[in-house]
């Protein structure tokens, strides 16, 4: 397979890259190179400068690329930033993604694999999350991501595209690793999935997840459920990272 990589020149993305390239996969990166870093890619990588808002080089990438499988992880991403500009993040994660999906079902493109995120569920007050846990988004950010989920889960269910919407989970140095419970999706993502086996159905066309919506308590009309932020909390320890 050749997997489209859309923000492979980010930090994760370029990971994501390598992993596949190691795994013997062929890999294109398609990136704006608005945050990310071109010699993050790989050698022998192709990588397509542009925005996943640009329809007609989307299309033309997946079609010269001959893609048959996408990443999609190329989205905005800072939390204060999406409070104050929500119109900005909702065009680039949302919009974008549509476009990015357009494109991809137009092309018959069979996977697509898009990266979510745990901003979907706010700050429950659990111990654990889980796939039953209710997704109440504390942020414009957040918002996206489970617009996002919902718009590619429909996708595949109108369209036969294999989707799967999994959460990226990291720990630092001096961290023990997540104990709970991870499964692998049928596109073999690197990431752990929040879909249990009992609520994703199997299926060798398209794979989706059942809706997940907030709570009626947190309905709102035109006040704001998520608070402003007054500064970003501390970064987390770790060594320098070499650069790759």
């Amino acid at each position: 397979m050749t997997w489209l990589i859309t923000g492979g020149a980010g930090y994760i993305g370029a990971h994501v890259v390598r992993a596949m390239t190691e795994a013997g996969e062929q890999a294109v990166v398609y990136d704006d190179l608005s945050t990310g870093i071109a010699e993050r890619v790989p050698d022998g990588v192709p990588l397509v400068v542009g925005s996943t808002l640009d329809a007609e080089r989307v299309a033309r990438t997946l079609a010269d690329q001959d893609v048959t499988g996408v990443v999609h992880l190329a989205a905005k991403k800072q939390v204060g930033e999406s409070v104050d500009l929500p119109l900005h993040y909702y065009r680039e994660n949302v919009e974008g993604l549509r476009v990015l999906l357009e494109a991809v079902t137009t092309a018959g493109v069979p996977s697509f694999v898009f990266s979510s995120s745990a901003a979907v569920y706010g700050m429950p007050d659990v111990d654990l999350v889980t796939e039953e846990t209710p997704c109440v988004p504390m942020s414009p950010y957040g918002e996206t991501k489970l617009a996002g989920e919902w718009l590619v889960r429909a996708t595949g269910k109108a369209t036969g595209l294999s989707t799967t919407s999994p959460c990226a989970t990291s720990t630092w140095p001096g961290q023990p690793p997540p104990t709970s419970p991870t499964r692998v999706s049928s596109t073999s993502s690197p990431w752990s999935s929040r879909s249990s086996p009992r609520t994703r159905p199997r299926a060798s066309s398209a794979t989706t997840t059942p809706p997940r919506t907030a709570p009626a308590s947190a309905t709102t009309s035109t006040s704001s459920t998520w608070p402003r932020p007054t500064s970003p909390p501390p970064a987390p320890s770790r060594p320098p990272r070499a650069a790759p």
